[in-house]
């Protein structure tokens, strides 16, 4: 059974958003193992509480994405 699993800053995505990864995720499995992959992909859009993910050892928050800015290349 193929299994995807997003993992997303809580209240980024709306559930239309939500609904689109999984179709089109179930959609890209079908087109690398065939039609007999639909019944069995399953896809899991998890929300992240804010604060609780981050990349090169700084913590991300909702309010940081928003601005645009990022850890990364910051020099903090």
């Amino acid at each position: 059974m193929p299994f995807a699993n997003f993992k997303v800053p809580a209240g980024t995505l709306s559930a239309e958003q939500k609904e689109t990864i999984v179709h089109r995720t179930t959609e890209l499995y079908v087109e690398l193992y065939g039609e007999r992959a639909r019944s069995g992909t399953m896809v899991l859009v998890e929300e992240v509480a804010d604060g609780g993910w981050g990349i090169s050892g700084h913590v991300l928050t909702l309010a940081m994405l928003q601005e645009g800015g990022s850890a990364r290349g910051s020099g903090s």
